[in-house]
């Protein structure tokens, strides 16, 4: 379904510190080969925007967790997109934005400030990183759609 839209944006959220929970803001300004200006994650690697369904998090809402965007530290909250079902290497379209999916979910090995603060992490499990190809602003309502190698180029 390469080209279809897929989903949307449901928040967008940044942290000027690591090891703590994200805020949602009204727009991110996303820029190629460095991520989220602001946040503390930014930076030139491979982990430049984290995503994470809206789905995922309101399973955690069903166990009784207070959480909303940015509670698990993702920079994007989305819905309508399977995100850990993509393979690393999709490329995705986030409004004007193009990101391609670097890393499925994080290692259990990493330490997780965020199961401490929130009581659960949804990263490691279902969340994805991307690196930002090409930049622009990202906000709430923007659709998201995942776009073949040549779409991605043009």
């Amino acid at each position: 379904m390469t080209g279809a839209v897929h989903g949307s944006v449901k928040a967008v959220c940044l942290s000027e510190v690591r090891g703590t929970t994200k805020h949602p803001v009204s727009v991110v300004e996303l820029v190629a080969g460095w991520g989220v200006v602001g946040d503390a994650h930014a930076g030139e690697w491979h982990r430049q925007v984290s995503l994470l369904a809206w789905e995922s998090v309101e399973k955690a809402r069903a166990r009784g967790l207070d959480v909303g965007p940015g509670s698990f530290a993702e920079n994007i909250t989305t819905t309508g997109v399977s995100l850990h079902a993509l393979p690393v290497g999709t490329h995705l379209r986030v409004g004007p934005a193009l990101l391609e999916v670097t890393q499925i979910g994080k290692g259990s090995d990493e330490p997780d400030v965020i199961h401490e603060i929130v009581g659960d992490s949804l990263i490691p499990r279902e969340g994805i990183f991307c690196r930002v190809l090409r930049g622009g602003s990202v906000a709430a309502g923007d659709e998201i759609r995942i776009v073949s190698p040549a779409e991605a180029r043009s």
